[in-house]
């Protein structure tokens, strides 16, 4: 078997680099997260969610759902939890291979699997079971490369019953998402 030189080796990283996935930026009033997009094994998705970030429409949208060991759901409400406009909905693509994993970015849907429009949300433990398997799952397509610190601020936030979204696990005090852009 051939043994490459560290030479070599280094030639490769290039390529590696090349290979990733576009970068976004979320800063919140508890700081900032870092996530790497998929958008070879979830194009469509990955499309969809970077038209809200290319037209500025995460800016100032809140954390309305917040269940620790669980997930941390966003995008879809302003600061007066006013739901924001949506495009079409994407197709579901949680056949893609990846998983409902501990810091991984997926998108929020109703009970139809083709109803993801703006709503996201990071796995905040493995969540397998909302992967696809005979039915359709719930479609990842991102991963925290920094700032899992952060998510675990927000899942340490206490939550109650918001009367205005008729919702539980509402954050008390206001987790915004100030700004989100592509570092690429």
């Amino acid at each position: 078997m051939m043994k490459l030189s560290k030479l070599a080796l280094l030639a490769l990283l290039p390529g590696l680099v090349w290979a990733s996935g576009p970068r976004v930026e979320m800063q919140t009033n508890l700081g900032k997260i870092v996530v790497e997009l998929e958008a070879e094994k979830a194009p469509k998705t990955v499309a969809n969610f970077l038209s809200y970030v290319d037209d500025g429409s995460y800016n100032n949208s809140l954390f309305h759902r917040v269940i620790p060991g669980f997930v941390a759901q966003a995008g879809g409400y302003n600061a007066g939890f006013n739901p924001l406009p949506t495009n079409s909905p994407v197709e579901n693509e949680s056949a893609n291979g990846l998983s409902n994993r501990r810091g991984t970015l997926a998108m929020a849907r109703m009970s139809d699997p083709n109803s993801a429009t703006r709503q996201f949300y990071f796995n905040l433990n493995d969540n397998t079971s909302l992967d696809a398997n005979v039915q359709p799952g719930y479609t990842v397509f991102g991963t925290v490369v920094s700032g899992l610190d952060v998510l675990e601020k927000i899942a340490d936030e206490p939550t109650s019953v918001d009367p205005k979204l008729r919702a539980s696990d509402v954050p008390t005090n206001p987790i915004v998402i100030t700004k989100v852009t592509r570092l690429d």
